[in-house]
């Protein structure tokens, strides 16, 4: 018997992303252009080890946007694999509304974003991939339906 025999059977081990939908007065959701995608996407990033999927969101807006918005519940939980990456655990999470005095806060301390925007929800496929405008877009219908989704690819299953 070898230790992985021992061990049991392998387990998933997904790379773990929390990011938020952050909005306007008008409903529209905060996009930001990173400087090494080609493509827009949300706030967040990469949880780090041992830090929770909303610390590690708050971490990553406060690093990108200079900001700390009040990040409140869970809006989708996407498994969301992608072939040369492997599993994947992407979170968002509610970042709430941004008025004109943060707005005016926001910087880029870290450099990894050139440029921020609010998009509408069906503009989203002009400045990002579609996955990840599913994702957003479930994540606009779980907001507005006052409940947290479970995705995968970006889509809540149906039966």
């Amino acid at each position: 018997m070898t230790a992985a025999s021992e061990a049991g059977p392998p387990t998933a081990t997904p790379r773990v992303a929390a990011g938020a939908l952050i909005s306007d007065q008008a409903g529209r959701v905060l996009l930001v252009r990173p400087t090494y995608k080609e493509y827009w996407d949300i706030p967040g990033g990469f949880v780090e080890p041992g830090e929770s999927p909303r610390a590690a969101c708050i971490r990553e807006i406060t690093e990108e946007l200079g900001l700390t918005p009040p990040i409140a519940g869970l809006l989708v939980v996407d498994w969301a694999p992608i072939m040369d990456e492997g599993d994947k655990l992407l979170f968002i999470f509610d970042g709430g509304e941004l008025g004109d005095d943060a707005r005016a806060q926001i910087t880029f301390p870290d450099g990894e974003l050139a440029e921020w925007r609010f998009v509408a929800g069906d503009d989203l496929d002009w400045y990002t991939i579609a996955r990840l405008a599913r994702r957003i877009r479930t994540a606009i219908d779980a907001k507005n339906g006052e409940r947290g989704v479970y995705a995968e690819h970006g889509t809540e299953p149906t039966k």
